[in-house]
């Protein structure tokens, strides 16, 4: 391939594309070592829909890309199946955190030597609960069903969307509702990942909660601020289109799409750590069988 032949936007597919080939290449060699040391059932099912989100994001986007010139509902189908994905991720993930705990998701029993640990709820939340409450079955479930109301408004709103779009019924004023509808649904799902993870970050420890908190919030919760950001600048001019066949509705799906598949590089190599199969494969075992023999 000569580099010097090719045009910016040319350039920009193929660098989009390969990093969704690096993408691809991390997710599934992480994915092989899970069906290989496949002991697990319940959590390895769950960590591999958890891992398969940063190519479902990459491959999403490089889609959308190749077709710079879609129309608006094509971006929004687009935009639909990623986000019922992530929902579905996101529910997966809620699951797994549960199963590290040997907490039942449908009883949200908690156990004895952590129930009564306190929770610390932070403004914006003061205005709605006490600012320090205790963990319980109530404040337990009340956790759950923040993180899940993002499962629930997510796809329905991604729906309702593209319909209204296709019906030719979509003003303005009508999409920024849908985002500060899906905004407060993502701050509150969030907000409630942030506190579980405080509350039981003792019991999570094992586990390596921090970067797989991270993986996940920053894939869902970071794109998609990452592209209000963009439509704010599009909607003060500061992001406008310099080319006679493309809008600015264009060039702005354009930008997020790049965005997308350079940063599912990023998260792909960071799952490959956070997700490690060495819980799995007994290599955290036999490190702990030699430790106690040299002691």
């Amino acid at each position: 391939m000569d580099f010097s032949k090719m045009d910016r936007g040319q350039i920009t597919v193929a660098a989009s594309g390969f990093s969704v080939l690096l993408s691809l290449h991390c997710t599934f060699q992480l994915l092989s070592q899970h069906m290989f040391y496949w002991k697990n059932p319940k959590e390895q099912k769950a960590i591999l829909i958890i891992i398969l989100i940063a190519p479902v994001y990459a491959v999403n986007s490089f889609v959308g890309l190749l077709d710079i010139k879609g129309s608006k509902p094509y971006f929004m189908l687009l935009d639909s199946v990623k986000e019922c994905y992530e929902a579905f991720a996101i529910a997966n993930f809620l699951a797994l955190m549960y199963s590290y705990l040997k907490i039942s998701m449908s009883e949200n029993v908690v156990p004895d030597e952590i129930k009564g640990r306190e929770i610390h709820h932070c403004f914006p939340m003061t205005l709605f609960q006490p600012r320090k409450t205790h963990l319980n079955h109530k404040t337990l479930s009340l956790l759950k069903y923040w993180t899940l109301q993002f499962v629930i408004i997510r796809p329905i709103c991604s729906i309702l969307m593209m319909a209204l779009q296709i019906s030719g019924i979509y003003p303005s004023w009508l999409g920024w509702t849908f985002t500060i509808i899906l905004n407060l649904s993502y701050s509150l799902a969030m907000y409630s990942l942030v506190i579980f993870y405080h509350v039981f970050a003792k019991e999570l420890e094992p586990h390596n909660p921090l970067a797989k908190f991270i993986c996940i919030k920053g894939i869902v919760f970071f794109c998609f601020w990452q592209g209000v950001v963009l439509d704010i600048l599009v909607q003060m001019g500061i992001l406008r289109s310099h080319h006679y066949w493309l809008d600015t509705e264009n060039v702005e799906e354009a930008i997020q799409n790049v965005l997308i598949c350079v940063e599912m590089v990023i998260f792909s190599v960071l799952q490959q750590y956070a997700y490690h199969v060495s819980p799995y494969s007994g290599d955290i075992e036999s490190k702990l069988r030699l430790q106690k023999k040299d002691d």
